[in-house]
C-alpha cells in the first residue's frame, strides 16, 4: 500500500479544523481535491476516518489513532528534509582535521571554539599528527583540512595550500651562552658552535636541510653533534648545555627559563611557515565553512 504524504497532509489539515472547506482554505487548494484525496486514502487503507454529515464532520476511532500516526510520519519527513538540507550546506555531518600543535596554539583553539559555535551540529576530529602524517592524510582522505609546513604539499593531486603562519627562526641556546643576551645574531656567528637539530628522518620534512642550508648561506657547514628523534628533545639537550638550536620562535612558550631565543639576521627565508591544506576535490560540504570562518579570523597571505 502506498500512501502519499500530501494525502496525510491533506488528512492532517481536515482532523485540525474538521472541516473540508476550512482545510481547503489553509491549504490554497480546491476543496474537491481534498474531498478526493481523503476518500483515495481511505480506501487504500480499507477504514473510515471521518464520519461526515450535511452539518459535521469528526474523526472516527479507526480516524483518531491515524491521526497521531500521520502527524509522527509528517514530521519525521520533515525533519529528514531538514537534515539533508543541513549535510548538503556543511550544517551536519563531520569535519577531520591534522596540526601541527606548536604552530597552532596561537590561532587554531578560538577558531575552533567559534566553528562550534556557529556549527554545533558538525563533529569535529582533531589530532596532532607529525607533518609526514598529515600529508599523508590529506592524501587519502582520511584528512579533510591539514595545518602543516608546505614542503612535500605540492605532489598531492588536487591540493590547495595557503599559507596561514610564520614564525622567524632563532638561534637557541642556554642563558649562560655569551651570546644569549644579544637581541639578533648573525648566522655566521654560530659557525664554531656545536649544533643540535632534530633528526632528517624525523623532522618535518625540509626542517633540517632548510637549517643546514642557513648555514651554508652564511659560508660554513654545522657542526651537528647530537640530532634526536623528537624536536622537543632538542630543547632538553640545549638545556644541558650540548649545543645550540635553530628552532622558530614557535617554540619558546615551551622552553625552560634556562633557554633564550635570539633573531637570526642576515640570511634568506628565515622563517618558518605554516600552511592550511585541503583537496579541492574534497566532497565534504563542512570543509568550505571552515575555510570560509577561518578568513574572518586569519586572511590567508
Amino acid at each position: 500500500m502506498h500512501l502519499d504524504i500530501r494525502q496525510l497532509r491533506y488528512f492532517i489539515a481536515v482532523a485540525k479544523y474538521l472541516s473540508f472547506t476550512e482545510a481547503a482554505n489553509q491549504l490554497y487548494v480546491a476543496q474537491s481535491a481534498i474531498s478526493q484525496q481523503i476518500a483515495d486514502l481511505e480506501e487504500k487503507m480499507g477504514v473510515k476516518l471521518f464520519k461526515r454529515s450535511k452539518r459535521s464532520v469528526e474523526l472516527t476511532p479507526a480516524g483518531a489513532v491515524f491521526l497521531k500516526e500521520a502527524e509522527e510520519i509528517v514530521e519525521k519527513m520533515a525533519e529528514a528534509v531538514d537534515k539533508a538540507r543541513q549535510t548538503e550546506n556543511g550544517i551536519i555531518g563531520s569535519l577531520n582535521i591534522g596540526f601541527l600543535s606548536v604552530h597552532v596554539k596561537d590561532f587554531l583553539p578560538g577558531i575552533i571554539k567559534a566553528f562550534r559555535a556557529r556549527y554545533p551540529k558538525v563533529e569535529l576530529n582533531l589530532n596532532h599528527y607529525p607533518s609526514q602524517m598529515i600529508k599523508e592524510g590529506l592524501e587519502k582522505n582520511d584528512l579533510d583540512i591539514g595545518f602543516a609546513i608546505p614542503s612535500g604539499l605540492h605532489r598531492i593531486e588536487g591540493i590547495q595550500i595557503r599559507t596561514v603562519h610564520r614564525s622567524p627562526y632563532c638561534a637557541v641556546m642556554h642563558r649562560n651562552h655569551p651570546l644569549a643576551h644579544r637581541s639578533s645574531i648573525h648566522m655566521a656567528e654560530l659557525s664554531h658552535e656545536p649544533f643540535v637539530i632534530h633528526n632528517r628522518h624525523d623532522s618535518p620534512v625540509g626542517s633540517y636541510d632548510h637549517i643546514v642550508r642557513l648555514c651554508q648561506q652564511s659560508g660554513f657547514v654545522p657542526n651537528v653533534v647530537s640530532h634526536p628523534r623528537f624536536v622537543d628533545s632538542v630543547l632538553v639537550l640545549v638545556e644541558s648545555e650540548i649545543g645550540i638550536g635553530v628552532l622558530p620562535s614557535d617554540f619558546e612558550a615551551y622552553a625552560s627559563p634556562q633557554i633564550r631565543f635570539v633573531p637570526i639576521e642576515g640570511v634568506e627565508d628565515n622563517h618558518f611557515e605554516l600552511a592550511i591544506a585541503w583537496k579541492e576535490t574534497n566532497m565534504n560540504p563542512s570543509v568550505a565553512l571552515f575555510l570560509d570562518l577561518f578568513q574572518e579570523f586569519i586572511p590567508f597571505q
